[in-house]
């Protein structure tokens, strides 16, 4: 025992030497030195125990790394040059702002810190200029969207590569676009102003964006193009009618040449977007007359195309093509908001994101008001064009399939649930009484049809573990929609439809969840099967933001009723796939 003490107090000793360490640091500026004491300690230790001390870590982070992230470029010079620390010697960097964690080297740290004159110092010492975190960003990337100019310029006299992009394909002047300076800097150093991200956006869209007029006419003049489209067929005029830029739209009707109808479909979204997102009617009208007239002034009349197909989603409601009938809808917004849909859907299209984020919104809109059939007649519609799109893998798909099945068992329980079982199909024969046989049935049938014809897809190895967990939530959906039909079903002769439904779906379809093979009859007698509120947890919380915001240009504010209706009421993180810091 008195042999195992003596080995062991060595390594105790070094264990509580690293933890005064690392203490010293944390509480470091950027002119401190360690304590004589310490300093003594570290100094009388062969070479391996020293740097076996200086490499040891604590919630990720080793003694260098906390130095270079304190800036004390004094302590960090005695670490790398008395006690061998590793210079390339990553950490876990916490971003404060969204709460999320990075992976990096001490420089890059350093830089993201604003510690001039410590990024001074790694670099002269040797550091990797272009060393990417866990994300592919390079320090001078993240620079660039903290807005250290002074870090940026030391890095590119330096050497640091401005063109390298991160694994979203995010470039050093897409992360510069709060900054007109930094932006001409580094176009003037040779950045590509027409690079692209993995959404075929460039710095121009991502200028438009976050309405800077600035950095807008500054790319425009130094030759980015107004005309490039992202994946969604947006280009620079597109991308302010969506964001509801309205300096920016001004800047570009008088600067470029675009067509008549280019410019009535322009101030028809505009318009659009100032009604969904700013709720001002006012403005939306205005817009809506503007786009009247340029259509009207052109020999013929621009017709408004492609026709929207009648939908009984939007109540079977057609475009205005009058003042006469603009002037009819002006007080009533219902209506208004429905020639909004309208009018996305034909200029946008339905498959592009802002136009099922607007079907979205504005069916928990009409939820957040009471008028929860017209919240599943829209919902419905955008289930069934994102199945026919995406199929039920797709986690958007996935998430809007759940969000409908809750609000269907929602309403059961509000209307129905309380009535004694054999006074039910009396009961439900009403159409008002919530929810409506043919809408659960239709559901179900969207869903079964859809995961029949995607099961095979799963069979395939290697398995994305994300489609898997999409295919057993909805397989969990099919499971309650089982319950709703038998609740809901007015007549017996409908018995039939329900029978053939899911004998199309069990018997034929063999459905079988994902993961654990369990069938439809596994999953009803089992009493985990629990739809939560929304299907949002406290643990996927930030995953499911993340997903279905990533890409979207239509960031629900704090009151917005989707929000109220299927998210806790917490703060969004920011949530840019290619403009971020990492």
């Amino acid at each position: 025992m008195a042999n195992e003490r003596k080995q062991s107090s060595p390594k105790v000793e070094l264990i509580k030497l690293s933890h005064d360490l690392i203490e010293e640091c944390k509480r470091s500026l950027e002119y401190s030195i360690l304590s004589r004491h310490l300093r003594h300690e570290l100094e009388k230790l062969p070479r391996d125990s020293r740097r076996e001390v200086v490499r040891r870590q604590r919630n990720g982070c080793a003694p260098l790394f906390i130095a270079s992230r304190r800036g004390a470029v004094v302590i960090a010079e005695y670490l790398i040059t008395i006690c061998e620390a590793d210079i390339e010697q990553r950490g876990h960097y916490e971003v404060l702002e969204d709460n999320s964690f990075h992976y990096v080297s001490p420089l890059w740290a350093a830089v993201v810190s604003n510690r001039l004159s410590m990024v001074k110092y790694l670099v002269r010492i040797g550091s990797d200029i272009n060393a990417p975190s866990d994300s592919g960003s390079t320090p001078v990337r993240s620079a660039c969207y903290m807005t250290h100019t002074d870090i940026v310029k030391f890095l590119v006299e330096n050497g640091a590569d401005i063109k390298r992009p991160n694994v979203n394909g995010g470039t050093c002047l897409i992360n510069s676009v709060q900054s007109v300076q930094l932006c001409l800097y580094l176009v003037r150093k040779g950045a590509d102003i027409n690079a692209r991200d993995i959404q075929d956006k460039t710095a121009l869209h991502y200028a438009i964006q976050e309405h800077r007029l600035d950095t807008t006419k500054m790319l425009i003049k130094q030759g980015a193009d107004p005309f490039a489209t992202s994946r969604y067929g947006d280009d620079a005029l597109r991308t302010a009618c969506l964001k509801g830029a309205h300096q920016i739209f001004d800047y570009l009707k008088k600067e470029l040449n675009y067509s008549a109808q280019r410019l009535a479909e322009a101030h028809e979204l505009m318009g659009s977007t100032f009604l969904d997102e700013h709720n001002e009617s006012r403005v939306c009208i205005l817009h809506w007359r503007m786009a009247h007239h340029i259509r009207a002034a052109c020999t013929p009349y621009i017709e408004k195309k492609p026709a929207v197909l009648l939908r009984s989603a939007y109540n079977n409601a057609v475009e205005f093509t009058t003042l006469e009938e603009l002037d009819n809808i002006a007080t009533d917004m219902d209506a208004m908001r429905i020639q909004s849909l309208l009018i996305c859907e034909r200029i946008l299209g339905l498959t592009h994101k802002d136009m099922l984020f607007r079907l979205t919104f504005r069916g928990a809109s009409y939820a957040d008001s009471l008028q929860f059939q017209r919240c599943v007649d829209l919902w419905r519609f955008l289930l069934e064009v994102r199945v026919s799109n995406w199929s039920i893998l797709h986690f958007e798909t996935c998430f809007a399939a759940q969000a409908l099945v809750r609000l269907l068992l929602d309403l059961h329980v509000q209307n129905v649930s309380h009535i004694r079982t054999e006074a039910r199909p009396r009961f439900v024969q009403d159409d008002k009484v919530l929810p409506r046989f043919d809408d659960v049935l239709g559901v179900f049938r969207t869903l079964a049809e859809s995961a029949v014809l995607v099961k095979a897809l799963l069979k395939q190895r290697p398995v994305f573990r994300r489609q898997q967990e999409n295919y057993d939530r909805v397989m969990r959906c099919l499971a309650h929609l089982i319950y709703l039909l038998i609740n809901t079903v007015p007549t017996q002769p409908q018995n039939k439809l329900i029978y053939q439904a899911i004998h199309e779906t069990v018997v034929v379809g063999n459905l079988r969840s994902a993961s654990t093979a369990d069938t439809l009859l596994h999953l009803c007698a089992s009493r985990l099967n629990v739809i939560k509120s929304g299907y949002i947890t406290d643990d996927n919380f930030a995953d499911v933001c993340i997903q279905l915001f990533k890409q979207s240009t239509l960031m629900p504010p704090t009151s917005h009723p989707f929000r109220r209706l299927c998210f806790p009421m917490r703060k969004l993180s920011k949530c840019s796939s290619s403009a971020a810091l990492m």
